[in-house]
């Protein structure tokens, strides 16, 4: 199984890491979430998959994420989609598999609508696509509000490291990238894994998904005592069974 690394321009210097498997289609990308990168727990667990069943698959760091270049407070969600589909055009052929993990759901929703005649597939993890209006704005304080339109950026904690920055740009630009405010055209199958007990992504959001997609083959797995993340052993087992049987396998 040949894996190859590189950097893809995206024509204004920014440079996205990338990793990638050659092997038989359709091709499974990654998509991070929000400050994650494609060196994380689903992601390596995703690759070790493909790479012992002779999958191709993508994965990459947005800009200012990971090991691409870039500004974190650069971003947006409008960004990181244009990125992701800088990713897939120049970096794959043929069908897709998209697994997005939290922010990275909506990216794959995003990528998805922009490129529906390649989609063979879709796995939301925890997926929070509207996140930004949501989670964000609708939840902070007015004193916290003030401060984002005052000085352009909210430095929010979190309990996975340091306080999270939160732009104005990218509350403004996040609302005009909405996908749940009617039926969402995506026809392929979509797969949607959630914790009921994540603290930070409700998981009636992927009920709300399942609803508003145009695809009758849709599948919700709520996960009763998983958090966030979906890491563990056994939610990375759930995950791998997942993609398998969209492989049309069963995953052992």
């Amino acid at each position: 199984m040949h894996e190859s690394k590189g950097r893809l321009d995206r024509g204004d210097g920014i440079e996205l890491a990338w990793i990638k498997l050659d092997g038989a289609g359709p091709t499974v990308v990654f998509l991070p979430g929000f400050r994650s990168d494609m060196t994380g727990d689903k992601a390596t667990a995703l690759a070790a998959f493909c790479a012992a069943r002779g999958q191709a698959m993508l994965r990459f760091d947005y800009s200012g994420h990971g090991a691409s270049s870039g500004d974190f407070l650069d971003g947006t969600i409008g960004v990181w989609a244009a990125d992701a589909l800088a990713a897939v055009d120049a970096l794959t052929e043929g069908p897709l598999i998209l697994v997005g993990s939290s922010m990275g759901g909506w990216i794959a929703l995003l990528t998805a609508l922009a490129r529906p005649e390649r989609m063979a597939g879709l796995i939301g993890i925890a997926a929070a696509p509207d996140f930004t209006q949501r989670l964000m704005w609708d939840s902070m304080t007015p004193a916290e509000r003030e401060t984002l339109q005052r000085d352009g950026v909210l430095y929010v904690p979190s309990q996975y490291g340091d306080p999270t920055p939160i732009t104005m740009k990218l509350i403004q630009d996040g609302a005009s990238r909405h996908v749940l405010t009617g039926r969402i055209g995506l026809h392929c199958p979509v797969r949607l894994l959630h914790g009921q007990a994540d603290p930070d992504v409700p998981w009636e959001l992927a009920l709300r998904i399942a609803e508003q997609v145009e695809t009758p083959d849709v599948r919700v797995i709520l996960v009763k005592d998983g958090d966030h993340r979906l890491s563990r052993p056994s939610d990375l087992a759930l995950l791998r069974t997942t993609l398998a049987g969209l492989l049309g396998e069963d995953g052992t």
